[in-house]
């Protein structure tokens, strides 16, 4: 007879348990695409955060390049903000098919439990969808034209000169970013037809 020596870990407390199951409970009439699309968006900020974090950690020759950093934050900090800030954003798509994109949750003041107007989630859901899809497939069309999102031409042995594994690395990571803006799209124009319907 064997016995399982794996160790088990203890469950979340109750709140946070409330608060995960909350975050992810799916709204009445959710069809299923629209469902996994919601939750592919946030997955399509996940490897270029990873990239950003780990090329300022692995390359040194980076730590030095502040741009318009204040001296006293720490390159490192920047990173990690704008990666946790980029997938915060695009966290969001969630609430377009959970419970909580349609009613205000309990930590709201003010607002909680009313229904959450229609509008007022399509329009900037929707703006967000547009002003992604423009970001980075001007950034993509850029990079092509060898010039960055400003205009400004482009090192000469950029990407590459960190090597072509690194360069086929950059292109891997930051392509997914092309499908936030439509995947959000679609999931945007999913809760508008659900919500209408609903009236």
């Amino acid at each position: 007879m064997t016995t399982d020596t794996r160790m088990e870990l203890p469950p979340p407390p109750g709140r946070l348990r409330a608060c995960l199951a909350a975050a992810h409970a799916r709204a009445d009439g959710v069809p299923q695409w629209a469902w996994l699309a919601a939750l592919a968006v946030p997955l399509t900020a996940v490897p270029s955060g990873v990239w950003r974090i780990a090329s300022w950690f692995l390359d040194e020759s980076t730590h030095d390049e502040r741009g318009s950093l204040p001296a006293w934050l720490p390159g490192w900090s920047y990173m990690l903000l704008l990666s946790l800030v980029s997938e915060l954003f695009a966290f969001t798509a969630v609430g377009l098919v959970t419970r909580w994109g349609e009613v205000f949750p309990r930590w709201v003041p003010f607002l909680r439990g009313r229904a959450v107007p229609t509008m007022a989630a399509v329009v900037p859901a929707a703006i967000g969808a547009v002003l992604v899809t423009v970001l980075w497939t001007g950034a993509f069309v850029a990079e092509a034209a060898g010039v960055t999102i400003t205009g400004e031409p482009l090192a000469e042995d950029y990407p590459t000169r960190q090597g072509p594994w690194q360069a086929a690395a950059l292109y891997v990571s930051y392509a997914p970013l092309l499908l936030w803006g439509p995947l959000l799209g679609a999931v945007t124009w999913a809760y508008w037809r659900r919500r209408r319907a609903a009236r």
